[in-house]
């Protein structure tokens, strides 16, 4: 049995207890389990309300992020842990089980060429020592595999796998997402089935980054492969309805992603419930 998550960028740019309390109402409703928090500045979040609020509604925080541009973990790799420490303090703090995205490197940051083996080799031992620091904090460390218009270091489930094995560590994990996979996988199947044992948590993104059932994505595919493989982590719909202003040019969001911003909670939760059982997919 698989939880429900919401990434918050789909009712705000910042997360905000009191934002999401007033949407308590809906998140019970729709059986949201888990709430993505993003620490692109952790500074933002008042650390002990949000505690509070997630220990009283039984809420699971997830924390995410990606690295700023002028950060370079393979020349620097302790510039890259530096920035890391504080998003790690506050994961532990709100109760969050583990800190993820692209935690390897910068979100929009291309060479223009191929990945080098040097390229793997110095970002494998980044996210080597990174998942070090995490497990001193009681954390785990997801990677997401981004589309190659965001990345070229790692764009597949494959790709993942390679850096999961390649660091040993215990504590690393895939972070799919479908909006990157529907660009990047040769199927939703292939993808999840290339990460093995290593698939820890899935972004539900639609095509255009808005409400699910709008755009492009098969999604009775993409649950038809979860159902297949028997995974139980957390699906958590992601859109970019809003968009911390830190990280909106790197996604290339120019215009809304939903003609009215209400349809990506009130339609698109709905609409992944419908389509998950009808693939045997249930949600606690």
């Amino acid at each position: 049995m698989a939880k429900l998550g919401l990434h918050t960028f789909a009712a705000a740019p910042l997360w905000d207890v009191v934002e999401f309390e007033a949407l308590l109402p809906k998140l019970t409703a729709h059986k949201v389990r888990v709430l993505e928090v993003p620490l692109l500045d952790p500074t933002e979040i008042d650390v002990a309300l949000s505690r509070t609020f997630f220990k009283r509604t039984g809420i699971e925080p997830v924390c995410s992020l990606g690295l700023p541009s002028e950060i370079d973990v393979i020349a620097n790799p302790e510039e890259g842990l530096a920035f890391l420490q504080p998003a790690f303090d506050v994961a532990a703090q709100l109760g969050a089980p583990c800190l993820s995205g692209v935690t390897y490197g910068t979100i929009g940051k291309i060479s223009g060429t191929s990945r080098t083996q040097a390229e793997f080799d110095g970002t494998a031992r980044f996210i080597e020592k990174a998942a070090k620091a995490a497990k001193m904090h009681g954390l785990k460390l997801g990677i997401e595999p981004c589309n190659r218009y965001e990345t070229h270091l790692m764009n597949t489930g494959a790709d993942g796998r390679a850096y999961c094995e390649a660091t040993g560590a215990d504590n690393v994990f895939i972070h799919l997402d479908t909006y990157h996979m529907n660009i990047e996988e040769s199927s939703m199947a292939q993808g999840f089935h290339d990460c093995g044992p290593f698939l820890g948590y899935v972004h539900l993104s639609e095509s255009n980054r808005g409400a699910p059932g709008d755009g492009c994505i098969d999604w009775t595919t993409v649950f038809t492969a979860l159902s297949d493989i028997g995974f139980d982590g957390a699906l958590t719909l992601e859109s970019m309805n809003h968009v911390h202003p830190a990280i909106a040019s790197a996604l290339a969001i120019w215009r809304p992603v939903a003609a009215r911003p209400d349809d990506v909670v009130d339609k698109g939760l709905a609409y992944l419930h419908e389509v998950a059982a009808q693939c045997g997919v249930t949600f606690e």
